[in-house]
């Protein structure tokens, strides 16, 4: 800690005599005309020769990460979002002290250059600084062996310096951009609309979630950072755009793990016209299209795990998985104090008023979850559990909904949605009732979302995805922490 106080203290002195040389440490803009990365494309390849012949003058930006002097030569690198050069000083280039100047600049400065490039005895290209201007002086010495900061707490905690020590990090976010980029372009090349919805809500709703409070004083009124933008979306529907998307923040005011995250990215997705069975092959096909554009393939590497995007996915009911893939006796899903037993011996916590749907919704995460691995739908809910989709016809006690599993993860939500304004009324007062009888989550009935039903909504489907989880398993990330780039963490 001391050494870095004394570190700190030096660079201010340093500051100090940049600023009596007459010279501004943090000027107000620097024209950049060529990146890092376009340079090294283009002119890597060619011997000194050619690039004798490259009248070119560059001139880029960047922050410098190493310095070597040699004698009357400068030896150094800068990087800048795209890549990293090599540049090369000779004092007796320069007048009034500039080399001298150019040596009191520190790892983690911000400098200007133009020049041409060459390629040294090593055959490493590099740019021969004839003018070079200090743009942004660094006071803070970045981390020892910053080219390797694996300190978790400051990774998450000075997210600035994780990225500036760590490229794979970049990467990460890099990918992130993209994956959502693809996302809309697949949505739109399907004539989906992006729109976007509250984010302050009078009433929370789309899912049995805590919300966080909030209260606007001129109105006078409590608001509610939404869960979902669900029922927003679908009132879309009913007025006939029969085709949006949304891809924007949630919020709820539970737990944090390497899973969970406070505030989260979604994507949800309604389509007219359609049901579950549609969106699961529109899933498979999006999935499929964004690895093979933003990863160059669809089998990817998670958690030493292979696993293959492409094709056609696993289904399975609830029902099928806990019997199939958990190997639960079918007595232990049919009867409810069975399930309690069960439930018990894996340590599953009971209040005693869960439903068994609830219940059995547990079971089916601790003992199935973690074993679906490869691509997978797990479909017919209970309809306890699933107040907002459709009625399986030939079996009212289901619902057309699948949920997406991939990694171990559950990645998404999807249903054919209840669209029959005097079901979708009963449902959510058979919810509020149950909120009374000690369930957790916050239940509102949305007289308005009704109201919009009554005017009629077309047959349709709606789905929601995690981002940051479809991240995590597209980067081979283990914790969310790791593709939000400001999680949420403790003081």
């Amino acid at each position: 800690m001391d050494e870095v106080k004394d570190l700190f203290s030096q660079r201010r002195e340093k500051l100090k005599e940049i600023k009596d040389a007459g010279i501004n440490p943090y000027i107000n803009r620097f024209k950049v005309i060529h990146f890092i990365q376009s340079i090294l494309e283009r002119y890597s390849d060619f011997d000194n020769e050619r690039l004798n012949d490259v009248s070119e003058v560059f001139t880029i930006a960047g922050r410098l990460i190493t310095k070597r002097k040699h004698g009357k030569v400068i030896f150094c690198h800068i990087k800048d979002f795209t890549g990293k050069i090599q540049l090369y000083l000779r004092k007796d280039e320069f007048e009034n002290n500039l080399f001298e100047l150019f040596l009191k600049f520190d790892i983690g400065d911000f400098i200007g250059t133009s020049g041409k490039v060459f390629k040294t005895k090593t055959g490493e290209l590099t740019l021969w600084v004839k003018d070079f201007k200090l743009l942004s002086k660094s006071l803070r010495p970045l981390p020892e062996k910053w080219h390797g900061l694996r300190d978790i707490e400051i990774r998450y905690r000075q997210r600035y310096l994780d990225l500036i020590a760590n490229e794979e990090v970049k990467k990460i976010f890099v990918l992130r951009s993209r994956i959502i980029e693809k996302i809309r372009n697949f949505l739109n090349s399907m004539k989906f609309l992006e729109v976007e919805t509250p984010m302050m809500q009078p009433i929370p709703g789309g899912a049995a979630a805590k919300p966080f409070v909030t209260h606007h004083n001129t109105l006078n009124m409590t608001l509610y950072l939404r869960i979902a933008p669900e029922l927003y979306l679908k009132r879309l529907i009913v007025g006939g755009l029969e085709r949006v998307y949304e891809i924007n923040k949630s919020f709820r005011n539970e737990g944090i793990s390497s899973e969970h995250n406070p505030e989260f990215t979604m994507l949800e997705f309604y389509m007219a016209y359609a049901d579950y069975n549609d969106l699961m092959d529109i899933t498979e096909k999006m999935i499929a299209f964004i690895a093979k554009e933003v990863l160059g393939t669809t089998h990817i590497n998670y958690n030493g795990e292979e696993i293959d995007l492409s094709g056609s996915w696993r289904r399975y009911t609830l029902k099928e998985s806990m019997i199939k893939i958990g190997g639960i006796n079918p007595k232990i899903i049919e009867d409810k104090n069975e399930s309690k037993k069960y439930a018990h011996d894996l340590q599953i916590p009971q209040s005693g008023k869960e439903s068994h749907a609830k219940l059995l919704n547990e079971i089916f995460e601790r003992v199935v979850e973690p074993k679906l691995i490869q691509p997978t739908f797990i479909t017919d809910y209970p309809i306890e559990i699933s107040p907002l989709a459709k009625k399986k016809e030939d079996n009212p006690e289901l619902v057309e909904r699948f949920e997406i599993f991939i990694g171990g993860k559950e990645i998404g939500n999807a249903y054919t949605e209840l669209n029959d304004p005097l079901d979708q009324e009963q449902r959510f007062k058979e919810q509020l009732r149950k909120s009374t009888d000690g369930e957790d989550e916050m239940i509102s009935i949305d007289k308005d979302y009704i109201r919009a039903l009554e005017y009629g909504m077309p047959p349709t489907a709606g789905e929601g995805i995690g981002i940051d989880r479809l991240v995590m398993i597209m980067t081979g990330s283990t914790s969310i922490r790791d593709v939000i780039l400001f999680p949420q963490l403790k003081d």
